[in-house]
């Protein structure tokens, strides 16, 4: 089911798909194991314009829809969560909000190197006691005349060790919520920029997740990301492009875990025939194909609307909810389909049980999803 893919978007799928398959799989489980991706596989993806795909080719990047890029992190999921979710946090988040909303001095400085690969981008937005509550972060950043002083301490930052740019969310008015939060630019050269050590996480190992505290960092005056107090409205706004990677990294996940179900109830025997003659697994994987199915339709929905400059908050929202359900749901039955086998590291569906997890916490939990669709439908 390929939705309205163009024959190019088909092309750059198939690619990532032969690159998962030769370059990543294989070594999935030792990245989650060592808990790392390593910098060759980086390169490699970096030298493929992977680091750059949506970015416009003014600014050296491939120029290429949100459709196609989805179609690509679909693939690199399927094949390591941990990595796939380090292109989209780069790709739907950073390189996206300076895109949209950065100076354009901001845009030729920095869009070149994050398309080529040189600096990897790092969104910095959750605090230790600011999660789906934005509004209620402490990080702050003060006019000195002629820089701003930041200070704060964010929490789960995604790419963090990688990162040679930071976008950081700081308040400008603290006395006020929502309206007092800025967005800036950071350069990871700055002083005054201490990483944490990585936090040990139940799946997407591959991917470097810490703290990331910023001690009297002066930040030069025009790395301000569009108007100042506006940071609550495009944080919000660019969350739908990280929710709609997330829908497919879920996708990823989902469909690796159905194809190995697939695969293992063909060659697992019990009562002397292979368990996909049984009526019970194979309601089983008719009901993870269609749900797989419809997230995907959801999640192209999302991207296409995107694309073509519609304003998609709701349905945003709806396909990552039901997309990161879908794959815990997926999973969850890949893993009874395996029996006791399912529950070992040996099996790669224990591995996509652990990755689907997180899709539902983080870009906002499901029930942050609930709350925009409802709002949404509400004010209609």
């Amino acid at each position: 089911m390929q939705f309205n893919l163009s024959d190019e978007d088909l092309e750059f799928k198939q690619m990532a798909r032969d690159l998962a398959d030769k370059r990543i799989y294989p070594h999935a489980e030792s990245f989650d194991e060592h808990e790392k991706t390593p910098a060759e596989l980086i390169k490699e993806c970096a030298e493929l314009g992977y680091f750059g795909f949506t970015v416009p080719e003014e600014y050296g990047g491939l120029g290429q829809k949100t459709v196609t890029f989805m179609g690509v992190l679909e693939e690199l999921c399927a094949a390591s969560a941990g990595f796939g979710i380090m292109l989209s946090v780069h790709n739907s988040l950073c390189c996206e909000i300076i895109k949209e909303f950065g100076s354009e001095d901001l845009k030729t400085k920095y869009l070149p190197a994050m398309a080529s690969g040189e600096k990897i981008g790092a969104y910095c937005v959750t605090e230790p006691n600011a999660g789906t509550d934005v509004a209620s972060l402490t990080t702050s950043a003060v006019d000195k005349g002629d820089h701003w002083l930041l200070n704060g301490t964010k929490a789960f930052v995604t790419n963090a060790v990688y990162a040679g740019v930071f976008i950081v969310f700081a308040k400008t008015r603290p006395e006020e919520d929502r309206r007092g939060i800025s967005c800036f630019v950071v350069d990871a050269t700055s002083k005054g920029i201490m990483l944490g050590k990585p936090e040990k996480k139940c799946g997407i190992k591959a991917s470097d997740t810490r703290e990331v505290t910023f001690v009297d960092v002066k930040v030069p005056k025009d790395h301000l990301l569009g108007e100042l107090q506006d940071g609550f409205r495009m944080a919000v706004s660019i969350l739908n492009s990280g929710r709609i990677g997330v829908s497919f990294q879920a996708i990823g996940i989902a469909q690796a875990a159905l194809n190995e179900a697939l695969k293992y109830s063909k060659i697992r025997k019990q009562f002397n025939q292979p368990i996909a003659n049984f009526q019970a697994i194979q309601f089983k994987l008719a009901d993870m194909a269609t749900r797989l199915d419809a997230a995907r339709l959801l999640g192209y929905r999302a991207a296409q609307m995107k694309d073509d400059g519609k304003t998609s908050p709701r349905e945003a929202s709806m396909a990552k909810l039901f997309a990161s359900q879908m794959a815990n749901y997926v999973c969850d039955q890949a893993v009874q389909i395996h029996g006791g086998y399912g529950y070992i590291k040996e099996y790669a569906v224990e591995r996509y049980f652990r990755d689907a997890r997180v899709t539902e916490l983080y870009e906002g939990t499901s029930e942050a999803q609930r709350m925009v669709i409802s709002r949404d439908l509400l004010k209609d």
